[in-house]
């Protein structure tokens, strides 16, 4: 393992909550209401797949233009939620330290628009992270496996030497069709099991050579790659 590649919301900070009042907040300006499916529906997506799935549940034509004057609506007001503060995830912040002591380099890979992200990275520090990747800065976000191999790239790391740390089946699918070994803590969704996945149940009490251990076990499974 030489880097770790960290989703943000839902895995580092608990902001899917903040995501959950904003999106109701939205379907309620559309003159709708936003059901539990459809919410497990966006989880992890990028900000384009998501309007495809509201204008879809509401009936609505996929007009650009109204789409993405709600996208920029949806993450003004998350924006505005963010900026009151995020609240980690039981463990996150600890690990991140012990991490950074350690010289490991670290990547921020999320399906959040830069300018979200920014401003989650004011709360969150932004000292963590050698390289952040966007989902607004590679042609397909999450589950494309775009955004982690832009990740791997900027550290001129192969996918393969970098674990991922996702809660999500988007994030989970896009690390892991990246190459990368992937370590699933989920939140609000549950995440099937796979060949390339180890599930806990939190970052809580994890340390650095629990990372490397994981590593080292989902590593072989790629075959001739993990020579």
């Amino acid at each position: 393992m030489r880097a770790v590649l960290w989703d943000m919301d839902g895995t580092l900070v608990d902001s899917e909550k903040l995501w959950d009042i904003s999106m109701h907040a939205l379907y309620a300006r559309m003159g709708g209401v936003l059901t539990p499916e459809v919410r497990l529906a966006t989880v992890g997506g990028s900000a384009e797949g998501v309007m495809q799935i509201v204008y879809d549940d509401l009936g609505l034509d996929h007009d650009e233009a109204a789409m993405t004057e709600s996208m920029d609506w949806l993450h003004t007001y998350t924006g505005e939620l963010f900026a009151k503060g995020l609240p980690w995830r039981d463990g996150a912040h600890e690990l991140l330290e012990e991490l950074l002591a350690a010289g490991v380099p670290m990547a921020l890979v999320t399906n959040t628009r830069r300018d979200l992200a920014e401003q989650a990275l004011n709360s969150i520090g932004r000292q963590y992270f050698s390289v952040t990747v966007c989902g607004d800065e590679v042609p397909h976000g999450k589950p494309a496996p775009d955004p982690y191999r832009r990740a791997a790239e900027l550290l001129h790391l192969d996918p393969v030497q970098c674990l991922a740390v996702e809660d999500s089946v988007t994030g989970t699918l896009s690390a892991e069709s990246a190459g990368c070994p992937v370590l699933v803590v989920p939140n609000d969704v549950e995440v099937p099991t796979g060949p390339l996945r180890r599930h806990v149940p939190s970052l809580k009490s994890l340390h650095l050579d629990d990372l490397r251990a994981v590593h080292a076990e989902l590593v072989p499974q790629r075959g001739d790659r993990s020579a």
